[in-house]
């Protein structure tokens, strides 16, 4: 039997999600409708709309369904410089559809740098503020290569003390660890239900009390005039359900700090070097790295003994493009070579354990060839 431990890409769907989506496909009205179809619909969507306001701590008016995180994300960006924002400073990890959206906003962007451990520079980030022109600040909760979890509530600080706009993506981190707008100080934060054990293709942009959004499509006037087109209510259904599940589930999710750490040692006295383990983590994230061995053949070796992971780095066009989170903490040598491990709601102890098994052994034959062609090169 295969071994699933691929959850920061996208997490197995719930059964209670796969069943809540069921009945909506099966009784599919759409939700601006007025007849009894539409106001099922419509009442599915609503109920969604408080469970995942309540997995944030916020006031189920302030989100708004999309179609995933990236447009979420691309929302927030835009609404903080229509509310008057000048330019933008984007974490130097942060995922590729927060910095994509920044660098075509028409806006100057500016790079916070993180340290070695992949922790952003707080100093840094001050002076920055303390330049002319009001900025948004996007920084990830957690980093959705290490899993390092960032001092976003110290952030907010220098932010709104300088009159900024802080964007927290918190789409790795939400139903892994405690999330909500007040603790974090956030102006605007994205989620997305793929990563929570609920279906792809749903999203939701979530806003602080007073803080207001544009909307980047056009058309109708669906959530509340902020995102056009019919609800996606199945896909919505299933959002709910899984905020409520992660977060009936929160305490669950520690467990897998033991499971991960047994796993970690286990790679690590194998010569691996462990990207983030000296920071703050989300609980079910290993990231690792080695030099000599690139990531697209990890990941194969892996897969042909039935263990699922993914790389730190993407094969693209044939050639392997460095994790982006470990060039940006200075370990370039190590940049093609990373492997990221997470776990989700249905893994076990076990399921940890036969992926560092696999790891090492492949690693040392690995290692064992390697030897044997320098030996040949002499």
């Amino acid at each position: 039997m295969s071994v699933y431990l691929d959850y920061n890409a996208s997490g197995l769907v719930r059964p209670e999600v796969q069943d809540i989506m069921a009945k909506a496909l099966a009784d599919n009205g759409n939700p601006s409708a007025v007849h009894a179809a539409g106001r099922r619909a419509r009442a599915r969507v609503e109920t969604a709309r408080a469970q995942v306001a309540d997995l944030v701590g916020a006031d189920p008016t302030a989100i708004i369904f999309s179609s995933g995180g990236t447009e979420s994300n691309a929302q927030a960006v835009h609404s903080a410089l229509a509310a008057g924002c000048e330019r933008l400073i984007v974490s130097a990890t942060e995922h590729p559809c927060v910095a994509e959206a920044a660098a075509v906003s028409g806006a100057p962007v500016e790079v916070l740098p993180v340290d070695s451990n992949g922790v952003v520079d707080l100093t840094w980030l001050a002076e920055a503020l303390a330049r002319p022109g009001r900025a948004v600040v996007a920084i990830h909760h957690a980093n959705n290569e290490s899993g390092v979890i960032q001092p976003i509530a110290e952030a907010a600080k220098l932010v709104h003390a300088a009159g900024g706009w802080l964007h927290v993506d918190a789409i790795q981190s939400a139903g892994k660890v405690p999330v909500t707008m007040k603790a974090l100080g956030a102006d605007s934060l994205t989620l997305s239900a793929h990563k929570l054990g609920g279906p792809q293709g749903v999203g939701a942009l979530v806003l602080k009390d007073g803080v207001s959004a544009v909307r980047i499509l056009h058309g109708a006037g669906q959530e509340r005039g902020l995102r056009a087109g019919t609800e996606n209510v199945p896909g919505i259904a299933g959002f709910g359900v899984a905020a409520d599940c992660a977060a009936r589930d929160l305490d669950a999710a520690m467990t897998h700090v033991v499971w991960r750490d047994a796993a970690e040692a286990k790679v690590k006295a194998a010569g691996a070097t462990i990207i983030g383990g000296a920071v703050e983590r989300l609980p079910n994230t290993l990231f690792m790295a080695v030099e000599g061995w690139d990531s697209p053949q990890q990941l194969i070796t892996l897969d042909l003994v039935g263990v699922m992971v993914s790389g730190g780095s993407a094969c693209s066009s044939g050639k392997v493009k460095p994790s982006k989170a470990i060039s940006a903490m200075g370990l370039h040598h190590l940049a093609t070579g990373g492997v990221r491990v997470s776990g989700g709601w249905g893994t076990t102890e076990s399921d940890w354990a036969r992926f560092a098994d696999a790891w090492v052994a492949a690693w040392e034959k690995h290692s064992a060839r390697l030897i044997e062609r320098a030996k040949e090169v002499a």
